[in-house]
């Protein structure tokens, strides 16, 4: 491992997660949990295998990961993060909120994932109507489909399609993001190539609302104009 050299939590810090790659196995490991190596790769499109696995190894060695054997059915090496790992969360989470600037500039060619939405979906999106059933929205964005739960005030993401969900959103993926930070309306956001289809209602559930919207995002188009 490298080492700036410098008496600084900073610097240290950055010599433990500064690496190419690392705070992104961290991103992965937060969205998806315990996970294969074979998962890991596939949440880390382009990535080398032999990279991926100095990686693991070196934040293995300094705390931030380790491995456990899985019972059957799986029967094979799950990494997880430690709690000094998981501490990163905080840092991912700043890290994401700092970037959605950036998310207006969007390629064809960007490699995209359903987990990623996880962040997004915590940051702009709330049950503003916990007194009702519990209800899932479907989110498929290119060829990757995840679900949102939403019951009691809390709002959580699974990988995968759900056949009973309430409402399923499609669309390409920043006009998703768009739609959930508040940048488009609904009404909008169907103006410009997303679907809705099932219960608009669950839908409206969730998205940001008047001010709340314009508050959540004051940081970053702030930042974005300056």
């Amino acid at each position: 491992m490298r080492s700036y050299g410098q008496y600084c939590s900073v610097a240290r810090a950055l010599d433990v997660v500064g690496d190419r790659w690392t705070l992104l196995i961290v991103r992965e490991l937060l969205a998806r949990g315990p996970s294969r190596y074979t998962d890991l790769r596939s949440g880390l499109p382009g990535i080398a295998t032999n990279l991926l696995a100095d990686r693991l190894r070196e934040m293995e060695a300094v705390g931030l990961v380790d491995r456990e054997d899985a019972p059957p059915p799986v029967a094979t090496t799950l990494f997880r993060l430690t709690q000094r790992g998981t501490a990163l969360s905080s840092v991912i989470s700043e890290l994401g909120r700092w970037g959605v600037p950036l998310m207006s500039d969007y390629q064809p060619e960007d490699a995209f994932r359903g987990q990623w939405l996880r962040l997004p979906v915590g940051m702009f999106l709330a049950d503003h109507e916990p007194d009702q059933a519990p209800s899932s929205i479907q989110i498929r964005a290119e060829d990757q489909t995840v679900t949102l739960d939403v019951a009691a005030g809390k709002i959580s993401l699974r990988l995968g399609a759900d056949p009973n969900a309430d409402a399923t959103i499609t669309g390409p993926p920043p006009r998703i993001l768009s739609l959930f930070s508040g940048r488009l309306a609904l009404v909008d956001a169907e103006e410009q190539d997303v679907k809705v289809t099932g219960s608009r209602k669950a839908v409206q559930r969730i998205l940001p609302r008047g001010e709340e919207a314009g508050l959540r995002l004051s940081s970053t188009v702030e930042n974005k104009t300056s």
